[in-house]
């Protein structure tokens, strides 16, 4: 089969075309042909950087899939020969990810993809929705009625977030730049704040009375997490996917404080099945019209990896960027 392969850390350009054998199905596993895959920070960082994952780092990267089902072991029940499926299933730790015709996979990771997406659209999903799910209900356990703050609303994560969030019961203030606020308006947050021309005391007060926020989801980290420690009420809680320095006024807000990182299960082999269980609800919220994805506007192939992650890098991306096979 073909693939794109990586045999040494660097720039978006170190892919090279490459043929490889067509994976042998094993016990647990399916084989999937590839339709589309998505381009995530974890990717790029992965492809250009030593992480704690370098060392057995497979030649195949990505890990977001979505295609048909072309053979499955003989202990799998959930799947078919046909079934149309997505999930987040390799591209680290030594397992191979999406980048090629087929793909190996772990049902457990897996689920029927969303009825009512394209290929790219559903390719687009995985990753980004189980961070957003573990964060939200997980660790925040955000509720019916709970005022809850997302910085990024037309990244990745932070425009899955906010929909959930909002299924969840929550009000949805949300964070975005000046130059993505016209699309950012169309995700459905409740509340929009323009970060130029709002400072964060304007918008607690604005938004909760001067009281804080219940639970803030950051996807923007950095600098960003002292502006969601101030914004948070007393005792309220705080998640990011990102590492931070100064937690000072977690101590001084009493606040509860949340890393998530939705690799666990795959890197390290346990609770597999609850990402299954997540994309399962995940796909049935978009097929009835509550959660959809939104994609940049670029148009790439798998085989054209090497752009796609250059457009990412650049900060010009506008959602999700996906690419079909």
């Amino acid at each position: 089969m073909k693939a794109m392969i990586i045999k040494q850390l660097g720039s978006s350009d170190v892919f090279e075309l490459a043929d490889k054998a067509t994976p042998i199905v094993k016990a647990g596993h399916m084989l999937v042909e590839v339709k589309a895959s998505s381009v995530n920070p974890l990717d790029t960082m992965l492809r250009s950087s030593d992480t704690p994952w370098s060392a057995n780092l497979p030649e195949v990267l990505h890990g977001d899939v979505a295609g048909i089902v072309t053979e499955v072991a003989d202990d799998v029940s959930r799947f078919r020969v046909g079934d149309e499926v997505y999930g987040c299933a390799g591209g680290i730790a030594g397992i191979d990810g999406a980048l090629a015709e087929f793909m190996l996979v772990d049902v457990d990771l897996m689920a029927h993809k969303p009825k009512s997406l394209t290929m790219k659209e559903a390719a687009a999903m995985p990753l980004v929705s189980i961070t957003a799910w573990e964060a939200l209900r997980n660790k925040l356990a955000v509720k019916k009625g709970d005022k809850v703050l997302i910085h990024g609303a037309t990244g990745g994560v932070g425009h899955i977030a906010i929909q959930l969030a909002k299924y969840f019961g929550a009000n949805v203030t949300a964070t975005s730049m000046p130059k993505n606020m016209e699309i950012a308006a169309t995700i459905g947050a409740d509340n929009l704040v323009n970060v130029a021309q709002q400072s964060v005391q304007e918008y607690v007060e604005q938004y909760t009375d001067g009281a804080g926020f219940d639970a803030i989801f950051d996807t923007v980290a950095g600098e960003n997490i002292q502006r969601s420690f101030e914004a948070a009420r007393l005792y309220g809680g705080v998640a990011t996917t990102l590492p931070i320095e100064n937690v000072l006024q977690v101590a001084l807000k009493s606040l509860s404080f949340h890393s998530v990182l939705m690799l666990i299960p795959m890197v390290e082999g346990i609770n597999r099945s609850a990402h299954g269980e997540i994309l399962t609800k995940v796909a049935e919220l978009v097929d009835l019209g509550l959660v959809k994805p939104l994609l940049d506007d670029s148009d790439f192939t798998i085989w054209q990896v090497s752009d796609a992650h250059a457009r990412l890098e650049s900060g010009a991306a506008v959602g999700k960027i996906a690419l079909t096979a």
